[in-house]
């Protein structure tokens, strides 16, 4: 498992999750078996949320019912965590194009409509941070 989403669940600086980063923090919950109130409180979810994210993976086929109260991941959900966490890893580098992409146009800009002492200046810190 991913050290990168394993440590966003323990310090969140979002205040809102998409259903997608909850259903990743369920999942890595129920990676031992767990009951459904350790789950509510590791997730930080409401009794009624739970019940409706544990009722799609457990019909979705992501997680088991092991007994009344317990839940573990199954192979299906150990390969969902697999494709999220390449998920995220893919957005990061399109994040990291994106960014660099944006600090072309502003050097391309700036060498075009400022003057020349500013288009040496972003020259220069682009080399450094290149």
């Amino acid at each position: 498992m991913s050290v990168s989403w394993e440590s966003d669940l323990n310090s969140r600086e979002k205040k809102h999750r998409s259903r997608l980063e909850i259903v990743r923090d369920v999942l890595f919950v129920v990676t031992v078996r767990t009951r459904k109130t350790r789950i509510m409180y590791q997730t930080n979810l409401s009794f009624q949320l739970i019940e409706k994210y544990l009722g799609s993976l457990v019909n979705g086929g992501l997680v088991e019912c092991c007994d009344d109260s317990h839940y573990l991941i199954t192979d299906r959900g150990k390969d969902f965590l697999q494709m999220y966490d390449d998920y995220l890893e893919r957005c990061k580098r399109v994040d990291d194009d994106v960014n660099g992409v944006r600090k072309d146009r502003m050097h391309l800009e700036n060498m075009c409509f400022n003057n020349g002492c500013n288009s040496k200046k972003l020259l220069n810190q682009r080399e450094v941070s290149v």
